[in-house]
């Protein structure tokens, strides 16, 4: 791991975000690239072009300031901290920043939404997450610890999955984490007996790594929900981090199917990891 982009908005979620970057690059000597977007007003047509510029630019260096006095903190001293202010606010654009500076992870704070908030809205994490290309990790609270030991890795088995399952496991790597893939069986059309799902993770993990030897830490559990599968696994086996793979749905398409990988963003309290199929 040799770039980490933290989004700072100057919250105390983002300071956890950035604390959390910070143990990490302490541990693999890493950049932490600080990406602050800048939310300028929208033109005003009886402003003159020129009033206009000189607005923006107020704002710009208003945000500059406050940006170096955020990041002058005791625990980044011993951190390289790369600050980049973009100047509109479009969450897709801290995809393109992270591919841009080739980063390996994006970690983000979150409060979640609920309720109307979240179906109209959503919230600016869950956005980040869906545009994504690059490993997402999203924090509820500030952690002291960030020596992952105990990992579920939610999964359907599809094929598609297998990318993203090979990039948890290579970004996983320097926390020797005890894995525990997971699938949630429901009660619908697509319920499965044991024997296929045996057969669902014994063909997945064949193709991703040409062995069966992850069998041992394969889990099958039943819920209503995905999400409520996974949670309630999660807590059940002490995990301290959940992974899930994401299609990143925009438009009509992530209205109607929506996107477990988003909903876990919002509602559980653990930290969550994403990659994109």
């Amino acid at each position: 791991m040799k770039k980490i982009v933290v989004p700072v908005d100057f919250s105390n979620h983002s300071e956890h975000a950035l604390k959390t970057a910070t143990q990490l690059a302490k541990k693999t000597n890493a950049s932490i690239i600080a990406l602050h977007m800048l939310d300028l007003q929208e033109v005003n047509l009886a402003e003159s072009p020129s009033y206009q510029q000189e607005k923006a630019v107020f704002f710009l260096k208003l945000a500059e300031k406050r940006f170096k006095e955020f990041l002058e903190k005791d625990y980044l001293e011993e951190v390289n901290v790369v600050p980049i202010i973009k100047h509109y606010k479009v969450f897709s654009e801290v995809n393109v920043v992270a591919k841009e500076v080739n980063a390996d992870l994006i970690i983000m704070g979150s409060h979640g939404v609920s309720g109307l908030k979240e179906f109209f809205m959503g919230s600016n994490t869950e956005k980040v997450v869906r545009y994504s290309e690059v490993p997402v990790l999203v924090i509820k609270k500030e952690l002291h610890d960030v020596s992952f030991k105990d990992v579920v890795f939610a999964t359907d088995f599809s094929e598609k999955s297998i990318p993203a399952f090979k990039k948890m496991l290579k970004t996983l790597e320097l926390f020797n984490a005890k894995k525990h893939i997971l699938y949630v069986n429901l009660p619908n059309e697509n319920f499965k007996t044991t024997p296929e799902m045996d057969a669902l993770a014994y063909h997945f993990l064949m193709e991703a790594e040409g062995n069966v030897d992850r069998l041992i830490n394969t889990n099958f559990v039943c819920a209503r929900s995905i999400e409520d599968g996974i949670l309630n696994f999660s807590n059940a086996v002490g995990a301290d981090l959940i992974a899930t793979a994401t299609h990143g749905r925009k438009g009509l398409s992530h209205i109607f199917s929506g996107s477990i990988s988003e909903d876990l963003t919002n509602h559980a309290t653990l930290p969550i990891m994403t990659f994109k199929i």
